[in-house]
């Protein structure tokens, strides 16, 4: 529509097609508008330089981006002084807030959820948790390394040593994802910094490669070609009924999807860790020029060779570490993919923020083991509605989801630790049979 621009008179008005058209692709080219609180931002060319990425923020683009935007972002004040600049207009006075395609009540009702979150003081950290979580990681390190110190370079305290600091690598995982989320600090920059420590130096890995991949995952988990978690379909994995489906009937066979339950137990939590992450991280940081991460991740790698090497020797060290990354790698898979895989994986359908969340995560029961052992990703339901929210605080809130649950008839999926882990392979045998019967039928 036609208008003069911001600030040089009346705000030029749009409606929500032809802000859907401005998605990156279609009629429109590679415009991408999005929408916050009824303004409207083009982010064609702002996309590149967001400090959360180029994908996250075009993933929203041709929608509205309200709770998102909320949901990521501390301090929203500052955020909208760097936005003013990419205004363009608002929407048309007879345009609703939102899609007209979502769901106007249950949008609403989240959103006054979300304020009375804050009102609770339910976002507002408890430092001394996260020190004291530090501590015990610090603590397990140091004991993996005065066993071996104290008992020799023999089977038992080598293996126990491992164990030990695998559990390390798993629960500083855990950690590192508090920071990143900017759910310890108040300031997102004491976040950024302390982050870089923890995956960097505690874990050997670039925290803009985490921030690369699991913004994109949090903005639209479980929808084909937006979330990265789900990238390894249709090259390992047939995912999702719809999708399998979809796979079987093109007659695309890149693996024999109908036994990917068996063959996950191969490629999957053994080998993601030492045979993918360990290496590809490296490509990441330098091929992005991230200098200051690739220096906190040789860090750890010094660290760890300088520790181990005068009681190891080179073989076993190298041997260690490659034992500690198995180990973080079954455990890291088994308590990400239980909470995503066997739920609704799609296409973005551009549903609300509380739906999208809903239908694409599920829960653990709660108990002092499944909270330490999953760095309360239990409470995976909650995470995803409030991504910035800290992690003792989740318990606290899941009533209240439940009953918006309730109230608008979303299913809120809660089960056991085994049996969650189980249904990872139930549902990627059921996939797979679907990609069989439509591959051979259909």
């Amino acid at each position: 529509m036609e208008g003069s621009e911001p600030g040089r008179g009346a705000m030029r008005s749009f409606t929500w097609e032809e802000i859907g058209q401005r998605n990156g692709r279609g009629p429109a080219g590679q415009e991408r508008w999005l929408v916050i609180d009824r303004k409207v931002y083009d982010i064609s060319r702002f996309c590149r330089r967001h400090p959360g990425g180029s994908r996250v923020i075009s993933h929203y683009a041709g929608q509205d981006a309200t709770d998102p935007f909320i949901a990521f972002h501390l301090d929203k004040a500052l955020v909208r002084k760097y936005m003013n600049p990419l205004l363009i207009g608002e929407l048309a006075p007879d345009q609703p807030s939102f899609e007209p395609s979502k769901n106007k009540k249950l949008v609403e009702d989240f959103r006054e959820l979300r304020a009375a979150v804050e009102k609770m003081g339910l976002l507002q950290p408890n430092h001394a948790f996260f020190l004291l979580y530090l501590c015990h990681i610090l603590v397990l390190d140091v004991a993996a390394w005065l066993i071996i110190w104290y008992f020799g370079a023999s089977l038992v305290p080598f293996l126990f040593s491992a164990v030990l600091l695998g559990t390390v690598q798993a629960q500083a995982g855990w950690l590192q994802h508090d920071f990143g989320h900017l759910s310890v600090f108040s300031k997102s920059r004491w976040n950024h910094w302390v982050h870089k420590f923890v995956i960097g130096h505690l874990k050997g890995a670039p925290a803009s490669w985490w921030n690369h991949l699991h913004f994109q995952h949090h903005a639209k988990p479980n929808c084909f070609r937006k979330d990265p978690d789900v990238n390894m379909h249709p090259l390992f994995f047939a995912l999702g009924k719809t999708l399998s489906v979809e796979l079987g009937v093109q007659k695309k066979k890149f693996m024999p999807y109908n036994h990917q339950h068996k063959y996950f137990f191969i490629i999957g939590p053994p080998a993601l860790v030492p045979l993918y992450f360990q290496w590809y991280i490296f490509y990441f940081a330098v091929q992005r020029k991230q200098w200051v991460d690739l220096a906190w991740m040789l860090s750890f790698y010094i660290r760890f060779f300088l520790t181990y090497l005068p009681f190891l020797g080179v073989k076993g060290t190298l041997g260690l570490h490659l034992l500690v990354r198995f180990i973080e790698s079954n455990w890291f898979v088994w308590v990400t993919q239980m909470n995503h895989i066997p739920m609704h994986i799609d296409y973005d359908k551009n549903v609300d923020w509380f739906s999208t969340q809903l239908q694409a995560t599920c829960n653990v029961h709660q108990s002092f083991f499944n909270d330490w052992f999953s760095g309360h990703l239990n409470f995976q339901i909650e995470h995803h509605l409030f991504p910035t929210m800290p992690r003792h605080n989740y318990w606290k809130v899941a009533p209240l989801v439940k009953s918006l649950c309730a109230k608008h008839g979303i299913e809120y999926q809660c089960k056991p630790l085994l049996t969650a882990f189980a249904d990872i392979v139930h549902s990627l045998k059921d996939s797979g049979e679907l990609w069989l019967d439509a591959y051979l039928h259909k």
